[in-house]
């Protein structure tokens, strides 16, 4: 397993945590992910055989969030 944090900016609420979360932790090959509101963070533990952090960063952008 491998981990990487991401810088996204947008994330304000814990809807905007469910929404990141939710979607980026139904991606097959994501162990875990935890979203730190104040720092802006995305951190995920993830399977690089199934799944790219292409994939996550597209995931993420897709839910509204700028991934830097």
């Amino acid at each position: 397993m491998e981990n990487i944090t991401l810088n996204v900016k947008g994330m304000s609420c814990g809807h905007c945590v469910k929404a990141v979360e939710g979607s980026v932790g139904a991606l097959d090959g994501v162990q875990e992910v935890k979203v730190n509101l104040e720092a802006g963070e995305v951190n995920v533990t993830f399977d690089r055989a199934k799944v790219t952090i292409e994939q996550i960063k597209e995931t993420i952008d897709d839910q509204g969030y700028d991934v830097e």
